[in-house]
């Protein structure tokens, strides 16, 4: 959603606004928990989302980060053209991918300019498309199983949200980019017949075919709200003005006429002028927009008429409460008949009660979780004086799964950090700076350069254990987890443009990071993949994985215990019952849990074998920390 940094841009952010005993009952129903598998398949054929999206785990990969698999296409300065900052600079290289994040390099102090922001916009690290091929087994052997794309299309940008057109992957992102200018000046923009496939093209195409071979399934990041002042819609309109067939395109205040004496201006997305807007009506956007999305959508969807298994498997869709909902209802049509197993998921940072409609079956299969992540902040993370109870968190939980029609729940995606928001292990090491929920206010808190009492170190062991709590949760809750690039492997960084630092990989050397954003020095911090933490994700994500009670089986509240921070949980599908235990306090505790339906219990993390006596059984959980039970 942001696409810029600090607050000398206008910051775009959008508000839409010893040990303890604990006993549970004697008996510990789950609501359908005896229902026959035919019940079960007959529940799930009525609901409207793809059924593949509740077993997934995302992984969401900012491209021009992640990994640089072909330096031959590495970006130059002309490339960067139509970027912000607006200003050409006067010396620039590819930035290196091991230097320390906040240290300027002589190719930028050349420029003599004091404003950090405009620095880290201009850095490009070479991240293409054949570094997210050449790491496909890396997320095979992590356990993803599904990957969001941030926006790959053509853009002048590190961000790509201020696209040059749908139709074409950024020509960087391929081994091509010369040659691929050349072929996408021969077409006409209006025209999809005329569209070529460049070489970028058939790397994306490359990339969805690895990754299904694999049992992989990709998004796009779909941006159809705005597009950049290089697309070929605004640079025909900027050329020809009134005579253009895009003047109806893009929301137009004046066009250059010398009798009237006005001059040429025209909407940008929340007032940011490299980023013009798309017309609406009442139905979303215009006829020759929504035309042209309905075509690049085809094109990605259905590549070269293929069929569905050659295309993407969904869309992420930016700043989709900016688009009327009739728009997304004729859209979605559009896709579940190219693809009806389709997944479309939106981002909307508002209240549930706001995001409910777009989850009637009629516009998206899901969301970008972060109200999950607002609730989990405040349980885990929060300090005393404003964190919310075992029993609060359960209850804004409930508030969640009961908010839309069935399966909603376990198909959206549940998220912490991104890259709109600072790294939840910087998340950790500032908690306390304010409430997650209160987006536009925390937005700027946690951004280094507009907060200075933000603290940018690397976070510790103890921040570390409590991000391991997190994920616990996270792998064992309903609702798919997405991992942002980089987190399982304990990056950490603040808002934008922080969160957006390159992959750590263990084969790259990295300087420390001594240099604040101010240029001053702080003790070192080794960068360097945190392999410990790691193969936690990698064990909670098997665990997943391998029981599919964590991912479509019901779920009931065994337990809340706000003096001892403690929530229970069981999930439950077929014959397979997962009981979870979350410590959420600093002691270790024991909890009694009324077992007359089960003799045993087996950690599925330890391995070890807990069996019941006198009708209970005792379990005991470290401080911090969370257990995994398989009861029979």
């Amino acid at each position: 959603m942001n696409k810029f940094t600090f607050a000398i841009i206008p910051l775009l952010v959008i508000v839409i606004p010893g040990c303890n005993s604990i006993f549970l009952p004697k008996s510990v129903t789950t609501e359908n928990s005896n229902i026959s598998a035919s019940q079960q398949d007959d529940r799930f054929s009525k609901e409207f989302v793809p059924q593949w999206a509740k077993s997934a785990i995302w992984y969401q990969i900012f491209p021009e980060r992640f990994r640089n698999g072909d330096v031959t296409n590495d970006p130059q300065l002309i490339d960067a053209k139509g970027a912000d900052p607006a200003e050409p600079a006067k010396t620039w290289e590819l930035h290196p991918w091991g230097s320390d994040w906040y240290k300027l390099q002589e190719y930028e102090t050349t420029n003599g300019e004091p404003e950090l922001w405009k620095h880290l916009l201009r850095r490009r690290y070479g991240g293409d498309l054949q570094g997210v091929i050449d790491q496909l087994p890396y997320l095979q052997d992590l356990g993803i199983n599904a990957i969001y794309l941030n926006p790959i299309f053509d853009s002048p940008s590190l961000h790509k949200y201020d696209a040059v057109s749908y139709h074409h992957v950024s020509p960087n992102f391929g081994p091509d980019p010369i040659g691929d200018r050349k072929l996408i000046d021969q077409e006409n923009p209006l025209d999809p017949d005329s569209w070529v496939w460049t070489s970028a093209d058939e790397l994306a195409l490359k990339l969805i075919a690895d990754a299904h071979k694999m049992g992989i399934k990709i998004i796009f990041d779909g941006v159809f709200n705005h597009m950049g002042v290089n697309s070929f819609a605004f640079k025909n309109l900027m050329q020809h003005q009134e005579k253009s067939p895009f003047k109806d395109w893009f929301i137009v205040h004046s066009f250059d006429d010398k009798e009237a004496g006005t001059t040429f201006d025209y909407e940008g997305w929340f007032g940011v002028k490299s980023l013009p807007e798309f017309k609406e009506d009442e139905n979303g956007l215009v006829q020759g927009p929504k035309d042209y999305v309905f075509a690049a959508t085809e094109r990605w969807m259905n590549p070269k008429g293929k069929g569905a298994e050659y295309g993407i498997d969904g869309w992420r869709l930016d700043v989709a409460f900016c688009i009327a909902h009739q728009f997304w209802k004729d859209w979605r049509v559009h896709v579940k008949s190219l693809n009806p197993d389709a997944y479309l998921t939106a981002e909307i940072v508002d209240t549930p009660d706001n995001v409910k409609p777009y989850m009637q079956g009629d516009e998206f299969d899901g969301e970008m979780n972060y109200n999950f992540a607002f609730a989990a902040s405040e349980f885990f993370f929060n300090p005393e004086n404003i964190a919310i109870t075992a029993t609060e968190f359960d209850q804004k939980l409930a508030e969640l799964r009961t908010l839309y029609p069935a399966g909603v729940a376990y198909t959206v995606q549940n998220l912490f950090g991104s890259h709109d928001s600072n790294r939840i292990g910087s998340h950790i090491v500032n908690r306390g700076i304010g409430n997650f929920r209160d987006w536009a206010q925390y937005f700027n808190l946690s951004q280094a350069g507009n907060n200075r009492d933000y603290n940018v170190r690397k976070p510790n062991e103890q921040e570390i254990n409590l991000q391991k709590l997190f994920v616990t949760l996270q792998m064992t809750y309903v609702g798919a987890p997405m991992i942002y690039y980089g987190d399982e492997v304990g990056m950490w960084g603040g808002n934008d443009p922080d969160s957006r630092k390159p992959m750590i990989w263990s084969d790259i050397n990295y300087q420390d990071e001594i240099t604040n954003p101010d240029g001053s020095h702080r003790a070192p911090d080794k960068v360097s993949a945190n392999l410990e933490l790691r193969e936690h994700y990698k064990k909670m994500i098997t665990l997943r994985n391998s029981h599919p009670a964590l991912s479509v089986g019901d779920y009931q509240t065994l337990v809340t215990d706000d003096k001892n921070g403690i929530l229970a949980f069981q999930r439950q599908f077929e014959d397979e019952t997962i009981w979870v235990i979350i410590n959420n306090s600093g002691e270790a505790q024991t909890v009694n849990i009324s077992s007359l339906s089960f003799s045993k219990a087996r950690n599925l993390t330890t391995l070890d074998n807990v069996i019941a006596n006198n009708g209970y059984m005792t379990i005991a959980v470290q401080p911090k920390s969370g257990a995994v039970f398989k009861v029979k």
